[in-house]
């Protein structure tokens, strides 16, 4: 490998860090608030609901079987779904209807008061997630929202809203994941006890 090559890895790392710094500068009340969201739908027996679009889908998965399985510690499993897995659902409501009601229609069916409906999103502005959000208001479903780009239009449509500083998709997802895990692992920490 080339010294640049080399060099272009580094700066790499380095503008993540950057990013993480920035987040972590800005964003500590806004964790703190979405993990007092997560806490409360955990501790009184309500199931975490995450879903996402491409690498954001990924990341809701990811989260979910976090909380189901473990993170750092054992501890009892904690309810929580990805919305974003059933193929067969997935395809059959965007066959059905439009994709723009892949998550609402499983929120309509799914989530009830005291859930909680956790999406990712880079730009804020996916009609799905959108939809997801307005189904979860309709039926008294707290929501929670990660985003980046300045928030985009979901911040209207949900309870909270984490807004990573950046306008990169990688970036947002990479700090994202980094706060749900910062999350889940404080949740972790008091379901072991």
């Amino acid at each position: 490998m080339s010294d640049a090559a080399a060099a272009a890895l580094v700066a790499h790392l380095r503008d993540l860090s950057a990013t993480a710094a920035a987040a972590a500068d800005a964003l500590g009340p806004a964790i703190a608030k979405a993990a007092g969201m997560v806490r409360a739908t955990v501790s009184g027996g309500g199931t975490l609901f995450f879903c996402g679009n491409g690498g954001s889908a990924a990341d809701a998965q990811h989260i979910a079987t976090e909380y189901v399985v473990r993170y750092q510690r054992e501890r009892r499993a904690i309810a929580a779904v990805a919305l974003t897995t059933d193929t067969s659902l997935l395809t059959a409501a965007a066959n059905d209807y439009s994709f723009d009601h892949v998550f609402s229609r499983q929120v309509e069916a799914l989530c009830k008061p005291g859930d909680l409906l956790v999406m990712h999103t880079t730009s804020g502005k996916s009609p799905n997630l959108i939809r997801a959000a307005q189904a979860a208001r309709a039926r008294g479903v707290a929501t929670l929202a990660l985003s980046a780009k300045g928030g985009g239009e979901i911040v209207k449509h949900v309870d909270h809203c984490i807004v990573v500083p950046t306008d990169r998709t990688d970036r947002a997802q990479e700090i994202q994941l980094a706060i749900q895990h910062a999350i889940c692992d404080a949740i972790d920490g008091e379901a072991a006890r």
